[in-house]
């Protein structure tokens, strides 16, 4: 699969281009990227500040910012220009959060986050209106198409296909890891860099998961997950914060609006 990728056509933005084979790059078992993900300019500057290789974005952070609901309820033009935004003011690579795509065409989706300076996206097998799971079959369909849509194009997309049995799947928790790891192979043969098995979060079921899959797998980081550090010692090649850093943010300022409310001094001496 790296040699397809490498060789592709590059006749697209060479920066696309390039910053996809930077991020592919750091996707490292055992050496995760860490991706605290942004939803605006300020947040992405931040996060390049701190001094992290790459910006994610989180569909739910940037819909809430834009006043909707996740779930693909964020008119795709926004969505596309909010990410642009992003990728103006940032030097490293930025991959974006497209949920399911937004009902466009795989070569649609491929030129619109070339536009916007994307160098990768994730992509759910869920439905994002009712969470039904989409067919896996039809699931590694679509990222197949994506992925010779990207090769066409040149841009040497980064592919982070999202797996949601451990959301919405069904079973004992020992099918839905059969269906994660049945899910994951299919996606890699497709064409996808790696594999994002959302809310795993047993140790056990994400070292099963890292040594399994194949390729290189996301884990999302959220209360009751293993450190990053541990993480990494379990063969994870990248943790994602999703939203959890806006929810922080907006959690902080819902907290000082409140003692401004009251009529306190929101900044108290150190």
């Amino acid at each position: 699969m790296a040699e397809i990728h490498e060789n592709a056509a590059t006749h697209g933005d060479p920066a696309v281009h390039e910053g996809a084979v930077t991020f592919r790059a750091l996707h490292v078992p055992g050496d995760p990227v860490v991706l605290p993900n942004a939803w605006d300019a300020a947040s992405a500057r931040a996060v390049e500040a701190a001094g992290f290789p790459a910006v994610a974005t989180s569909s739910a952070a940037v819909a809430a910012v834009l006043g909707y609901e996740d779930g693909q309820d964020t008119p795709v033009d926004e969505m596309f220009a909010a990410v642009a935004r992003i990728t103006r003011v940032v030097a490293v690579p930025v991959t974006a959060d497209v949920e399911r795509g937004y009902g466009l065409e795989p070569a649609e989706l491929v030129e619109r986050l070339a536009a916007a300076g994307a160098v990768g996206c994730n992509l759910e097998d869920s439905d994002p209106a009712t969470g039904t799971m989409i067919d896996a079959a039809e699931q590694a369909d679509f990222l197949a198409a994506v992925r010779a849509a990207a090769a066409e194009a040149g841009t040497d997309l980064v592919i982070n296909a999202r797996v949601d049995t451990f959301i919405h799947g069904a079973g004992t928790p020992g099918e839905r890891l059969a269906e994660a790891l049945d899910r994951a192979g299919r996606y890699l043969d497709a064409g996808a860099d790696c594999v994002y098995p959302i809310l795993a979060s047993d140790p056990e079921v994400i070292g099963t998961l890292a040594r399994e899959i194949g390729g290189p797998i996301n884990v999302l980081m959220w209360p009751g997950v293993p450190s990053i550090r541990d993480l990494a010692a379990l063969g994870v090649a990248r943790v994602s914060l999703g939203s959890g850093i806006h929810r922080a943010t907006q959690a902080f300022t819902a907290g000082m609006l409140d003692t401004i409310a009251r009529g306190d001094d929101p900044f108290p001496p150190a």
